[in-house]
């Protein structure tokens, strides 16, 4: 079974992203001039596909080996260990790729149809009234009044 056709977690939250089904977008990424982000989210969710795949088939592991029903001589501390250390690097890579999809979804503009033009924004205008212009004179400072010369 392809990873095109495995369930994940995130597939909602990639359809309603792109607005369209996962069988749609993964058409869409081999036309020419895909985007990146959904190559990039395609590609997140290949390898989400087999991180939880991990995770079941080791949790699955675990409540086999732990069953009431089993025999206690059968059960072993080392490979109970082994299980959990993968089970650890499972979980591990999921919540990477879990949060790798997030943060490009996050990213995204909403779908639907863009605004035709660019956006304006309000620009406050300042007006003020200058004072009236006094001529400059010969000798003369601020506001008309004459420098008294140093001796």
């Amino acid at each position: 079974m392809s990873v095109t056709s495995r369930p994940t977690s995130q597939d909602t939250a990639l359809e309603e992203a792109f607005g369209a089904p996962l069988h749609h977008l993964y058409i869409a990424a081999t036309a020419p001039g895909a985007s990146a982000a959904l190559l990039r989210a395609l590609e997140l969710r290949s390898f989400l596909v087999l991180a939880e795949e991990q995770v079941v088939r080791v949790r699955d592991r675990v409540h086999q080996a732990t069953d009431p029903g089993r025999d206690l001589g059968e059960l072993s501390a080392d490979a109970l260990r082994v299980d959990a250390q993968w089970l650890d690097a499972a979980l591990s890579a999921r919540d990477g790729y879990l949060t790798a999809v997030t943060g490009l979804l996050r990213s995204m503009p909403p779908p639907g149809p863009s605004a035709g033009r660019p956006v304006e924004f309000a620009q406050a205008r300042i007006t003020t009234a200058l004072p009236p212009a006094v001529p400059a004179r010969a000798g003369a400072g601020a506001a008309g009044v004459p420098i008294a010369k140093a001796r």
